[in-house]
């Protein structure tokens, strides 16, 4: 009965919805057929969220156009106050040790192996090693318990097949007992400890991740045409950064110097805001250049298969889905081998988030202060500041949708970076030439 009086129910609404649409069309055929010729009908504007309407494409063209020609204004003031200042050769100089008149003599050495890329391979290096570590001791414990089990049925009971074996070996027959293990496309995967080979450990090693396997996932041949543009996107790519660091920032950064020096809120907010562009510009083209063009290009002559190196970090809707998704190498060893690692030790999930976030910290100070000589907490405070910046951008995502979120996300990258440029600018000239050197600069 209740099932009937259900259906009923639904019947009459969908009756009365009908007949609600067919009056509403017979009032429109009515009003049409007026003499007045009316063109009016119950409509929301565009921009009411009640309309549907979502096609903005036009003012992304037109936020684009003006970017491009509020870059392109910033770009001639540049030009007319300081000249070109791309100079090659300058930065040859300064790689090679001989800039403002050093004494040491040009090597190919010092400029392959600058204090910065020093430091950066010391660290790949170590989360390497860490990651093969770590992975080999995980399958000698497993082969173990093999083992352990593997013994403990043999002592139960020993088959007519286990003898048969056993007499053929010993009559010098071939017998194949090995269980190898294939994949899908037919391949034979390497086991445990056949892996332990110099040649593994250098692929390894070259090969474009953080994280060791046994058997990594191998393109059949390199693609030519994929690798000459990657090729040409490292070339191109490696001149256009350096032409905006010589041209833009270094102006930029050398300006801000005297206001952040004076703690002059207003100029030093300005040259803060003017560095943000050129900052910003160089961050983006060096993640391309990094994650697509290098790693792509690696991975392809070593016919490394997995190029997940990055996901689409720019429709992040809060800070931690970003450093969940715009270096993937770094965040997968992360997960893998501090974060897991650290929940099967009985530690809760904050904790474990905690010390990535700590031991993160700490490499990108790293990174900094040392090839700097200069050992302030910028970088280690900044990244430990993504904790409660996290939540907060949380809580504008939950508050203000996800829109919001992606805003905010895009706002600490442009301002935090050269915020943290400038301070290590300033500590760098205190601490390397003196305050009196302050002085010689103008503010421009």
């Amino acid at each position: 009965m209740e099932h009937e009086n259900d259906t009923r129910v639904r019947l009459r609404r969908t009756k009365s919805e009908t007949r609600a649409e067919e009056i509403q069309k017979a009032e429109q055929m009515v009003r049409k057929s007026q003499p007045d010729k009316p063109c009016h009908r119950p409509r929301d504007s565009l921009f009411s969220w009640s309309s549907g309407f979502d096609n903005f494409t036009g003012f992304v063209n037109w936020g684009f156009l003006l970017l491009g020609i509020g870059g392109i204004r910033l770009l001639l003031e540049n030009f007319i106050k300081y000249g070109i200042r791309v100079d090659p050769w300058q930065w040859f100089l300064f790689l090679s040790g001989t800039y403002e008149g050093g004494e040491e003599h040009p090597s190919i050495l010092l400029i392959i192996f600058g204090a910065m890329y020093v430091c950066m391979l010391y660290a790949v290096l170590f989360l390497k090693l860490w990651s093969y570590v770590q992975v080999n001791m995980w399958c000698r414990v497993n082969n173990r318990r093999k083992a352990t089990s593997q013994g403990r049925m043999r002592r139960q009971s020993l088959s007519y097949n286990n003898l048969q074996s056993s007499t053929a070996k010993q009559n010098g027959e071939e017998v194949d007992d090995s269980k190898h293990e294939v994949d899908v496309a037919g391949t034979v995967l390497v086991q445990y400890p056949d892996n332990l080979t110099f040649r593994d450990l250098y692929y390894f090693i070259l090969a474009p991740t953080l994280c060791y396997e046994l058997n990594f996932p191998r393109t059949q041949r390199i693609r030519k045409r994929f690798l000459i543009k990657r090729i040409l996107e490292v070339v191109v790519g490696c001149q256009v950064v350096m032409s905006l660091f010589q041209q833009w920032m270094v102006p930029c950064v050398k300006n801000s110097l005297v206001p952040f020096s004076n703690m002059d809120v207003a100029k030093a907010s300005e040259r803060l805001l003017k560095l943000a562009i050129p900052n910003h510009l160089v961050w983006l083209c060096f993640f391309y250049l990094t994650f697509h063009s290098l790693l792509n290009l690696v991975g392809e002559l070593l016919h490394f298969a997995d190029r997940n190196f990055y996901c689409d970090w720019w429709n992040a809707h809060n800070i931690d889905i970003f450093w969940r998704t715009w270096n993937m190498p770094v965040h997968r060893w992360a997960v893998r081998h501090l974060y897991i690692p650290i929940i099967e030790m009985g530690y809760k999930k904050n904790t474990a988030s905690v010390t990535v976030f700590f031991i993160s910290a700490f490499f990108h100070e790293y990174l900094v202060s040392v090839p700097l000589k200069t050992f302030k907490t910028w970088a280690f405070l900044g990244m430990m500041g993504q904790i409660p910046l996290s939540m907060i951008s949380k809580k504008v995502e939950k508050h203000w949708g996800a829109r919001w979120g992606n805003i905010t996300v895009w706002a600490s990258l442009i301002i935090g970076q050269p915020l943290c440029i400038m301070m290590y600018y300033h500590d760098y000239v205190i601490t390397h030439f003196g305050e009196n050197l302050i002085e010689d600069y103008s503010v421009v």
